[in-house]
């Protein structure tokens, strides 16, 4: 009787853990925020205490999983709308390798050493640091890397403007002042709250309007 309960409970949370993620919505293991990786260890857990438990109400485990599930949406549901949100639960991409350059500053401030750069560099198949135009460390941990091109000019887009907040940090590195941006903006006739997103590339602003704003 024992082992029946155990089993039918590791069924049924099996079945519970495979909606609550469905409501979570789709990603990848890879690409999981903080936020999203403390909820599954969480609800794990609670499933794990519930087999182990078998005596005691099944519902001492899913009230808390439920629980868990609403303040992940409405998280989720709060950063779309909130740049600060965002930040503060999925953190921000860094840029390791500017311009052939490797910014130790950006690597110390992620706890990010050059063993891990040069393993993650070389499972892509690059074979130096030297062959690299960019490289940016997601929020998900995982690294975008842009390889230099012969005789082109390939600079990534770097964000001056999302969700109308001003990258300061981007203003710095590609040596422009918060007055160029604003004479930019001007230019366009625009004011930067409005803009949905901004981006630097090739000596050149590019920029898309919030369509929402009327």
């Amino acid at each position: 009787m024992k082992y029946f309960l155990v089993l039918e409970r590791t069924l049924l949370f099996y079945v519970i853990i495979t909606i609550v993620y469905r409501f979570m919505g789709k990603r990848e293991v890879g690409e999981l925020s903080i936020l999203d990786l403390i909820v599954s260890i969480l609800i794990a857990e609670l499933a794990a205490i519930a087999i182990d438990k078998y005596k005691e109400s099944i519902f001492l485990s899913i009230i808390p999983m439920v629980a868990l599930v609403i303040i992940q949406i409405i998280v989720a549901k709060i950063s779309l709308k909130s740049s600060n949100v965002r930040s503060v639960v999925e953190g921000e991409p860094s840029v390791i390798i500017n311009r052939g350059k490797v910014d130790f500053q950006s690597m110390l401030k992620q706890r990010y050493n050059l063993d891990d750069l040069l393993t993650q560099l070389r499972d892509k198949g690059i074979r130096s640091i030297e062959e690299v135009d960019y490289a940016i460390l997601e929020t998900s941990g995982k690294l975008s890397v842009f390889e230099k091109k012969e005789n082109k000019i390939g600079d990534y887009p770097l964000p001056v403007i999302l969700d109308g907040k001003i990258q300061e940090d981007v203003l710095l590195q590609i040596k422009k002042s918060k007055s160029w941006l604003e004479e930019a903006l001007k230019e366009e006739q625009v004011e930067g709250q409005n803009v949905f997103y901004a981006f630097y590339r090739n000596q050149r602003l590019f920029l898309i309007k919030n369509e929402t704003v009327k």
